[in-house]
């Protein structure tokens, strides 16, 4: 489990150092060259103990202790600090961190072939795990990232032809998904995610033009569809006021005529040419 290791301030370790030499100093002179010599060797070994210790930290990096290999502990405060001596010390950064993916080419849902692309914010947050759960943490986010787009677009259709059916197009709900998934994969590496988005999304080329007829065809549908549920809610307003206000009395085949004439008008896609009827209603 990730703990603090045991650090105190370098500078204060290092002012420890002067201060022994200075007090050695004198001692060894006094002493004679047998003594002189000792006090030397003793000093160089002391001084290579500690200076193993050492270790300049920045801001939001972190170092990983291993006492000839048994983890004793991270360091995880900025600055100049001293800790257990003839140690490893590795490097572990908690800054935020960006990973895309390349454009993968899978087959969704319906299994259409389509090209996704995602980006991934991710930071550590446990220490221990990213240095020694796996191998390569970096290397751990990126296969794992590209395997989560993967089964995402796989799960998904590109388009939701049905209502109540999610698609890869609904960014929110996507983006959710992908989030939860990389969550628990990245939990064994100590790896937090922090937010996931779809960068890019697209038909493959062998059949974005059949695609897009189709959603083209789609949209004509959609749209007469409209214009027709229009037409009649008109039409229908229509012949409500002329009775209403009788204006003229209609039998059931001019009613049937009117109609047709009125749907042809505004459901048609291009300007109506009027017949000018000089004779009677009838004639």
């Amino acid at each position: 489990m990730e703990r603090r290791a045991f650090r105190v301030s370098g500078f204060t370790v290092v002012l420890v150092l002067l201060v022994l030499a200075v007090a050695v100093v004198p001692l060894a002179i006094a002493g004679g060259e047998a003594v002189a010599a000792t006090a030397v060797i003793v000093w160089s070994l002391l001084f290579a103990v500690a200076v193993s210790g050492f270790a300049v930290i920045g801001p939001n990096e972190t170092r990983v202790v291993q006492f000839f290999g048994r983890y004793v502990g991270t360091v995880f405060s900025a600055g100049f600090h001293w800790t257990v001596p003839l140690t490893t010390k590795r490097r572990v950064s908690q800054r935020v961190s960006n990973f895309e993916t390349a454009r993968l080419k899978v087959a969704d849902a319906d299994g259409n072939p389509v090209e996704i692309a995602a980006v991934v914010v991710w930071r550590v947050a446990d220490t221990f795990k990213a240095a020694f759960a796996v191998d390569e943490f970096p290397q751990y986010v990126a296969v794992q990232s590209e395997a989560a787009v993967r089964h995402l677009a796989t799960s998904y259709p590109y388009e939701a032809h049905d209502s109540g059916r999610a698609s890869l197009r609904e960014g929110t709900v996507v983006s959710e998904e992908l989030t939860t998934e990389l969550r628990e994969r990245y939990e064994l590496a100590g790896v937090e995610v922090l937010e996931s988005r779809i960068t890019h999304l697209a038909y493959a080329p062998e059949i974005a033009h059949a695609m897009l007829a189709r959603q083209q065809a789609s949209a004509v549908v959609a749209a007469r569809f409209k214009i027709v549920e229009g037409a009649v809610g008109m039409v229908s307003n229509a012949l409500d006021r002329l009775r209403e206000e009788s204006v003229v009395e209609l039998d059931e085949e001019r009613k049937a005529q009117m109609v047709s004439n009125l749907l042809v008008v505004l459901c048609g896609d291009r300007a109506a040419q009027p017949v000018v009827n000089t004779g009677t209603l009838y004639g």
